[in-house]
């Protein structure tokens, strides 16, 4: 039985809901969507009904984790082998699967304490179209699911055992830290999809302010990618990288901060990854231009 096969949603804990809402909406594009009796924020990028969720709370920074599985026998195969090797897992409540707007799911930790969430069964809303605030196009979605993670962890072997080798991600490249990105970590950053996504996830041995480095949206028109970058300077939200091309997947973006301190890649125009005939490659710069880190200007 296959493993994960996209990243389904997230969730944050942040000190300012209200500047999250703002953001949220205004900058990123997400469409607000109320949950009656829930205080949580709750937001949609496309036609499943939630895709982030962001509570109230201390942390500032990324809490959840969900991906998808394809149905109940995966999510079932997945448990076992999560407890095969080890690992306390714990099935979620019905109505823990209400809020997630999912059939079912489990919990676990990965090895760096974060809570991770594995589950089928989204709830797809056809019948009420996504509709963005601000951009006239849409996110790159479906099959590759919201996005990627870029994650700072406590052991780059323990997380590669966790994710590829247990949950089935598959390595799609490694990137050695770079000066303009301000990494200091002597450890290769490694990059794992588990669809035609070229990652969605990376992650680097090396301790930060925040476990969660960035969060990537993918636009399919550059034009919303250009009127965000302008949008973020008229409007006094800080840059954290300039408009830039990446070396390993060839996204166009540019890396603006969040109320809560970590990052938001902006981004347009990446290539996939065909497993068929896919070569792991290593790239010694993160970007083939731009992509400066605004911080050192």
């Amino acid at each position: 039985m296959g493993g994960v096969r996209q990243l389904g949603y997230i969730a944050f804990e942040v000190r300012d809901l209200a500047a999250w809402q703002q953001f949220a909406t205004s900058v990123l594009g997400l469409e607000a969507n109320p949950r009656e009796g829930s205080e949580a924020l709750s937001f949609r990028m496309d036609e499943y009904a939630q895709r982030v969720t962001v509570t109230e709370g201390p942390a500032d920074d990324l809490v959840t984790i969900g991906w998808e599985v394809e149905h109940e026998a995966a999510l079932n195969a997945c448990r076992e082998r999560l407890e095969g090797v080890g690992l306390t897992v714990e099935r979620g409540t019905r109505e823990e699967a209400h809020a997630r707007c999912v059939v079912d799911l489990i919990r676990v930790a990965d090895p760096n304490g974060l809570a991770t969430e594995i589950f089928y069964g989204p709830l797809v809303r056809q019948d009420v179209p996504f509709r963005s605030p601000r951009m006239s196009g849409r996110f790159v979605t479906g099959g590759q699911g919201m996005g990627h993670l870029t994650l700072a962890v406590d052991s780059l072997d323990a997380s590669l055992a966790f994710y590829r080798d247990v949950l089935g991600m598959r390595l799609t490249d490694w990137v050695q830290p770079q000066i303009e990105r301000a990494v200091e970590s002597t450890m290769n950053i490694a990059f794992l999809h588990c669809n035609l996504r070229h990652h969605s996830l990376a992650f680097w041995e090396a301790k930060m302010p925040k476990r969660l480095h960035h969060l990537m949206l993918q636009c399919e028109s550059i034009d919303d990618v250009g009127s965000a970058y302008e949008l973020a300077q008229e409007t006094g939200v800080p840059l954290e990288m300039t408009l830039g091309r990446h070396t390993n997947d060839h996204m166009l973006s540019f890396y603006m901060q969040t109320p809560s301190g970590f990052s938001v890649e902006y981004g347009w125009g990446a290539r996939t990854v065909d497993d068929a005939d896919w070569q792991v490659q290593l790239h010694k710069t993160g970007s083939s231009w731009g992509h400066r880190h605004v911080a050192a200007h």
